[in-house]
Order: structure tokens, then C-alpha cells, then sequence
């Protein structure tokens, strides 16, 4: 081969290797640049070219974690904190911490959006791996309590809201969340003096006040829960929660409207209608409209809670008990009318079932009590006639033998003849079991129907 190609041919293969050298030192020298550039971008609130310069080193290497957390730190600029958490989900997997970024600053982002996101298990790893790289931050066991708390791990929040105070003593977020898991525990003293803690340490938080009305609550100061709620719904974050506590102390005052006023407000307040707390306040507020006799509004908030969580209390029992309110009228009428209503009902059905007319007549709880006698000919009027109790139940619960042998009791004491139990939602196998050979008969569902439909009602 000639000299003169062969020299050529070499010196070509220089030039290439020559180039080859040139681009891996500029890509390398270059890569660092581009990463400062993201930076710059996003504090001069360029973040859409943040994302573009980003993504760029992206596509050349996938691999590169610096760049996938600065895109992640772009995304929390725009507010698109979604996309965020996936880009910090791939570093926190991936990237070697060497002093590039912040692992600490890092970390903590990552647990918040974990908790944001309802990965509460991941967001309590990284609260606690922060706990060991910040040792005196008491936020992070702050954090870790309130996690902790959330699982009804009790004993671990417990054991870090007591770190926060060691830490920081004056912190009156930890010492209302101590009193608050005092509440759960009926150490009602101690629960009122981290409350008292709290409010002085800081008498302005609203939710401070919130913690103060549940526990009034709990030790039957209802007035003064209610004054302690009303300042603890002035927070955002808790106004839900406290409306759901006001009702409940109105409904265990026996005052249902207002509790049903309060119920209809937590669920309009709502932020999140799978939430426990709107799921609790719907129920609730079914059971006052139950209690009312407004059972197609209780209905209605039954099914949207089934909705949600099909599992949720007892409520597919209640909606399988009123099931048959869409097609018989009777049953209906029976469950929803008035108390005065109720009580006409009342007199047709022991007519119409059992031939008795109503001596006494008055509404319970429950429904209403009658004591009768049966309709006899005109010639014996004068006879002596035999007294029958009459009991009408219209609750959502089979009745249980307890009730029934409250029953017989009455009837052995006031010497009554016989006994009629009438229930919309059937009774128990024991009550049932304990009425055989008894003066007592038991008018379940189905027989209640009967008499209902012949009665023209």
C-alpha cells in the first residue's frame, strides 16, 4: 500500500479519536453548566425553562438523579406537585448522596409529599431517618407523633410528642396533641392540663380550643364544649371536625335540631367526601333525620356514604331495612309520619290486626305504647273487659329479648292479659326464642305490612 495512504489513513483515525475525546470533555465539562442553569431558572421563576433544560439532560441521560431533582424542584414551582413526587420518588431509589444536594432538605420535601399523598407509611420512614440526621429539630417528631397517631400507634406518638416537649418545651402543638391522645385514653386530668398548657403558650390557635371542647365533651359540660368549638371552627383545618363535635354534643343533649343543623354544615364544609370525618358527619346526620322521622333525607345520606365505603358502620343494614320504602307505601307511612300521625297508625293497626281499641295512647321514643282492649258485642258492655299492651316500635334494630322481657314483667305486675309487640325491623332469635309459651305476640315485618296494607294505610 502506498505510504502516502497509509499516512493519510492514520491521520484520519486521529482526527476521529481526537474529536471523540473532545466531545466526552465539553459533554463533560458542559453537564454541570446545564445544571446550574436549572437552578438560576427556577429562582429567577423560570420554571417552565427549568423543566425544558431538564428534561433536555434527561433525554441524553436518564440516569442522571441530579437532573430528575431539580426537574422535581421546577414542578413544585409551577405547583405541580404530582409530578414532583414522582421525579423525587426516582432519586430517593436511585441517587448516592454526596454533598450535590441536600439529603436532609430532600428528604423532608419527599415525606411531605408522601403524607400529601397518603403514603403515610413512607412519609413516617422518612420523618424518622430525619430524626437520626437532625437529632434536636424536634418538627420531625412533631411529625413523627402526628403519623404515628394516624395509624393508632398511640404508645409511639405518645413517646414522640413527649421528645418534642423534651426538645421544646414551650411547643403548644405537642402539648394539645398530647392532651388529645389523653382523650382517647380517659386520662381526662392529665388531657386538661396539656390543654391548659397549650392555650396559655398560646392563646390565639383556634385548635387549641377545639382539643379544649373535646374534652369538655367527653366529661358532660356540653355548654361549655360548644363555647370551646365555636372558637376551635375558626381554623380551616379543623372547622370540619369541630362541627361534627358540636352536633354530637347537641345530639347527646337531646336538642336534634340543632345537632341536625350542625351535621348539615360539617358535611358542606367538606374538602374530601371519602374522609372519615365527612363520612362520620353524614352518618350522624342520617341518625338525626332517622330519629325525625325524615328517613328519605336519612336515606339519601346513607347512599351517598355507600358509596364512598360500602363497609362503613351499619349502614348497608339500614338501607336494606328501608329498601322497601320505593315500593310500599304503607311501610312508609308507618316509619315517616309524625308523632301525632304515628299515633292514628297506631289505633288502625291494633283495630285492624288484633280487634283492640285504645284505651291510653301515648308516643315513646321508640314509637308508641297503647293499652287496649278488643271490641266486643254491644250486650257486653258491661262485662269486665281484659287489658292487652300494645307496644309500637319503628327504630332500626330487631328488637332485642331484653325488651321483650321488660315486656312480660309489665305484664305480670299489672296483671294485663296479653301483650302485642309491633316492629318495622323484626326482632332477635332471643326474643323471639323467649316470647314462645308466653302471652305475647311478636308482629315482625312482614305481619306489620299485612295489617299496614289491610288497614288502608
Amino acid at each position: 500500500m502506498d505510504s502516502n495512504i497509509v499516512t493519510v489513513i492514520a491521520f484520519a483515525i486521529v482526527i476521529a479519536i481526537l474529536v471523540i475525546v473532545c466531545f466526552v470533555i465539553l459533554k463533560t465539562l458542559l453537564a454541570p453548566k446545564k445544571i446550574g442553569n436549572i437552578q438560576k431558572l427556577i429562582k429567577m421563576g423560570k420554571s417552565q425553562q427549568a423543566q425544558k433544560v431538564a428534561k433536555a439532560i434527561l433525554t441524553k441521560d436518564p440516569k442522571d438523579y441530579v437532573a430528575h431533582y431539580w426537574l422535581g424542584e421546577a414542578y413544585l414551582a409551577e405547583k405541580k406537585s404530582e409530578l414532583a413526587f414522582m421525579e423525587f420518588k426516582i432519586v430517593a431509589q436511585h441517587m448516592v448522596f454526596d454533598g450535590t444536594i441536600s439529603e436532609v432538605a430532600f428528604r423532608k420535601k419527599l415525606a411531605y409529599l408522601y403524607a400529601k399523598y397518603n403514603e403515610n407509611d413512607n412519609a413516617l420512614k422518612e420523618y424518622l431517618l430525619l430524626t437520626k440526621q437532625e437529632p434536636k429539630n424536634y418538627e420531625n417528631y412533631l411529625e413523627c407523633g402526628r403519623l404515628f397517631e394516624e395509624a393508632n400507634d398511640h404508645a409511639a406518638a405518645l413517646g414522640a410528642y413527649q421528645k418534642v416537649i423534651q426538645l421544646n418545651p414551650r411547643n403548644a402543638k405537642a402539648h394539645a396533641a398530647l392532651s388529645n391522645l389523653y382523650v382517647h385514653t380517659k386520662q381526662f386530668a392529665d388531657a386538661r392540663a396539656e390543654i391548659d398548657t397549650a392555650i396559655k403558650l398560646d392563646p390565639e390557635a383556634p385548635s387549641n380550643y377545639y382539643y379544649l371542647g373535646k374534652i369538655l365533651k367527653e366529661t358532660h359540660d356540653y355548654p361549655g364544649a360548644v363555647k370551646a368549638l365555636e372558637r376551635g371552627q375558626r381554623d380551616p383545618e379543623f372547622r370540619q371536625r369541630a362541627l361534627i363535635e358540636k352536633g354530637s354534643c347537641y345530639m347527646l343533649a337531646g336538642q336534634l335540631e340543632r345537632a341536625t343543623s350542625e351535621f348539615e354544615s360539617a358535611v358542606q364544609n367538606s374538602k374530601n367526601d371519602a374522609s372519615q370525618e365527612t363520612l362520620y358527619a353524614r352518618y350522624f346526620l342520617a341518625d338525626c333525620y332517622e330519629k325525625n322521622r325524615k328517613i328519605d333525607q336519612a336515606i339519601e345520606q346513607w347512599m351517598e356514604i355507600s358509596k364512598r365505603n360500602g363497609k362503613f358502620r351499619d349502614v348497608s343494614t339500614k338501607l336494606n331495612q328501608y329498601k322497601d320504602l320505593q315500593t310500599n307505601d304503607s311501610m312508609k307511612e308507618y316509619l315517616t309520619a309524625s308523632p301525632q300521625g304515628f299515633l292514628e297508625i297506631a289505633k288502625k293497626a291494633a283495630k285492624t290486626g288484633f280487634n283492640l281499641v285504645s284505651m291510653k295512647l301515648e308516643a315513646t321514643k321508640y314509637g308508641c305504647l297503647m293499652l287496649a282492649t278488643e271490641e266486643s258485642e254491644e250486650s257486653w258492655k258491661n262485662a269486665r273487659k281484659q287489658v292487652w299492651l300494645v307496644q309500637f316500635y319503628r327504630i332500626s334494630k330487631p328488637i332485642e329479648e331484653a325488651a321483650v322481657q321488660k315486656v312480660a314483667d309489665v305484664l305480670k305486675e299489672k296483671k294485663y292479659f296479653k301483650a302485642v309487640i309491633f316492629s318495622s325491623s323484626g326482632f332477635a332469635i332471643e326474643a323471639v326464642n323467649f316470647a314462645e309459651n308466653r302471652p305475647i305476640v311478636l308482629a315482625g315485618k312482614e305481619m306489620v305490612e299485612s295489617i299496614l296494607s289491610r288497614a288502608g294505610i
